[in-house]
């Protein structure tokens, strides 16, 4: 099963996303991780309303203090993988293990009340284990605390009081007594808690469920993300931003400018010049599919979106030196792949520059068969490259580009952002933009290699 762990080893700008994620606790985190890459709408919508309706909640005023009764005692959850594995197993606990099982019955009991006081026991429905509560707080005390108490077994207290009188010669057999009879009540407390254990362990997943929740909801108020809708036809992203840019740029005080762009079957071929932002557009569409496959909210103004089977990136260098391959040798067989893929699943697949490190007359005839073989597939293929006249028949998107009468200041690699238009559009030529030599020479590259260039390019 593909999780979200899963996709942070392989997805530029997710790992920016989760490590992003108020969590309140190292359950939460964990059930964050193994959160699943869902494809049935069904399953989407549901985490996406559960999100919604906490999110919902967060800038209710009257909602507050029910919300801080429940962010405290998730800050209070632990993971019983452990303990509860042993319970399963029939394993005697130790004193510790039956503290932890007290503690989250006791934290279960308060976040079912704040829970029915925000109306959101339906979404999270957590077990009553009070039951267990009361097992492990015979003397109803009504706190965390765990202990041996004397009620346990009549034979505690006298010998307890008999422990307080003794003189060190007798204190040693007393001991044993006392070990011998705590034991037995441990035994009896454990099979006891056996026939809740399954209670006990949904109510801690559930606990973990409602943090990770909990977090992505905090998360969608602080980067604005939307719901998505689903779609009808062609998925569509309005005001698409990429939380990693975006975040580094305000930090900057640099400007960052959201995109619009429809997602169709077939391929769909991104042209524009260096520095335009087309791996950025490829990365945030895989990330924006991805949080939206995962229940998340999406980075955009609006969306209307459509589960895939897979999101796959063919992005940036691929070399890999371990097993020998080199930087085209890795990226062909992952496209390969794909290719093959693609006969039985429906992709979305980001191809960024295809064939670059290689010969471009070879590169070149790659790139057309990839356009040509996926474009009849249902799969959604965004590729991006420089190469012109390919010939092939597929949907063109051209980042506007470079827009001169903006520049303002001298031009340099830190501020070219603020001259550059990232917008898409239509573009039915079978050419790619040449601003290569127009930009360098802007940003007052050595004149003799502009020159020398300019020259090359004429005598072609």
């Amino acid at each position: 099963m593909m999780t979200l762990k899963n996709k942070i080893k392989e997805v530029p700008g997710l790992q920016f996303v989760a490590d992003s994620m108020e969590l309140m606790s190292s359950a939460g985190r964990r059930r964050m991780l193994e959160q699943p890459f869902m494809t049935d709408p069904v399953a989407i919508a549901r985490e996406q309303q559960a999100v919604q309706s906490v999110r919902a909640l967060l800038s209710d005023s009257g909602s507050q203090q029910a919300l801080n009764v429940l962010r405290h005692q998730l800050m209070q959850l632990h993971d019983l993988g452990g303990t509860l594995q042993s319970l399963r197993s029939h394993i005697l606990l130790s004193e510790v293990e039956l503290f932890e099982i007290k503690n989250l019955a006791y934290l279960v009991g308060h976040a079912r009340n704040a829970l029915a006081q925000l109306a959101l026991a339906g979404i999270f429905p957590l077990p009553d284990l009070a039951g267990v509560f009361n097992l492990l707080d015979p003397d109803r005390t009504g706190v965390t605390n765990f202990y041996i108490y004397d009620s346990y077994d009549p034979r505690l207290q006298p010998l307890r009081q008999q422990m307080k009188q003794a003189d060190d010669l007798a204190m040693g057999d007393l001991l044993e007594q006392q070990n011998e009879i705590q034991r037995q009540v441990i035994t009896r407390l454990c099979d006891q808690l056996h026939p809740s254990v399954d209670a006990i362990a949904a109510a801690m997943e559930q606990m973990a469920y409602i943090d990770f929740t909990m977090a992505r909801a905090v998360l969608a108020t602080q980067w604005e993300l939307c719901r998505p809708e689903p779609a009808a036809g062609a998925a569509l992203l309005e005001g698409l931003f990429n939380p990693r840019l975006r975040e580094h740029n305000l930090a900057l005080g640099l400007r960052y400018q959201p995109v619009d762009i429809t997602l169709v079957s077939g391929v769909t071929l991104v042209t524009g010049a260096n520095m335009a932002g087309k791996t950025v557009l490829l990365k945030s569409i895989g990330v924006a599919q991805l949080m939206y496959q995962l229940g998340f909210p999406v980075p955009a103004a609006r969306a209307a979106m459509a589960p895939v089977d897979d999101v796959v990136f063919c992005i940036g260098d691929e070399q890999n030196e371990m097993n020998g391959l080199s930087s085209f040798a890795s990226e062909i067989t992952r496209i390969s792949d794909v290719v093959r893929r693609s006969a039985q699943e429906r992709l979305l697949i980001l191809i960024d520059e295809p064939a670059r490190t290689t010969n471009p007359i070879e590169g070149k005839a790659l790139v057309q068969a990839i356009a040509s073989l996926m474009h009849a597939k249902p799969s959604v293929t965004m590729l991006t490259t420089h190469y012109s006249q390919l010939g092939v028949s597929c949907r063109r998107l051209r980042v506007r580009g470079f827009v001169e009468t903006l520049v303002d200041v001298p031009l340099s690699a830190q501020n070219i952002n603020r001259f550059i238009d990232y917008s898409l559009v239509a573009d039915d030529s079978d050419d790619v933009p040449h601003e290569a030599l127009r930009i360098a020479e802007m940003l007052d590259c050595d004149p003799a290699l502009i020159s020398h260039a300019r020259h090359f390019l004429s005598a072609r």
